[in-house]
């Protein structure tokens, strides 16, 4: 089974990007409920995008930014679909259930808890899968009634600080789901 995973994922990994295409609109085109995140900075500027691919065991991420400051920078799911301001307008870690931050945290992780990203020449090309969240459903949906944001930080998440990593300002942030009216 090991090797069979090991070897499936690159495969569905690196087809990830043409499963996630959406039309001007946003909508998925190509796999059901896959949606495109456009990231952007604290000056409204365009950091590129991250898709989320839904699969039956949670949610692969595929991203591909742009003008992210040089170096390793905390990336997680926040609690609610809002990139205002300072990006504050989106909460804390996403946790639906009541988890420690950190993949090092005995009691943890958030279910917003993701691997830290690293810039090479401003570029992040990375695809990572999480377990923890589903698009729609479950006990960690990223479609609750606040809707969850994707944001990017100014340093390293050191994977257990509490409450969040001691990971820095945030840089980016992009709406997965905005809140329903």
């Amino acid at each position: 089974m090991k090797k069979t995973l090991a070897f499936a994922l690159p495969l569905l990994l690196a087809a990830a990007p043409a499963a996630a295409q959406t039309d001007a609109s946003g909508s998925s085109d190509m796999m059901e409920g896959a949606k495109t995140v456009e990231m952007k900075g604290a000056d409204g500027g365009s950091m590129g995008t991250v898709s989320f691919i839904p699969t039956p065991q949670g949610v692969i991420l595929d991203a591909n930014l742009s003008n992210v400051p040089e170096g390793t920078h905390g990336f997680h799911i926040h609690e609610t679909g809002l990139c205002e301001g300072d990006f504050s307008s989106a909460g804390g870690h996403y946790n639906p259930t009541d988890k420690d931050h950190g993949f090092l945290a005995e009691n943890g992780p958030h279910a917003g808890d993701l691997p830290n990203i690293s810039s090479a020449n401003g570029t992040v090309r990375a695809a990572d899968f999480t377990p923890l969240v589903t698009m729609t459903g479950g006990d960690a949906p990223l479609d609750d009634d606040d809707g969850s944001a994707l944001i990017i930080h100014s340093g390293a998440d050191d994977y257990m600080s509490q409450p969040s990593g001691d990971a820095g300002d945030r840089v980016a942030c992009g709406v997965i789901f905005p809140p329903e009216s």
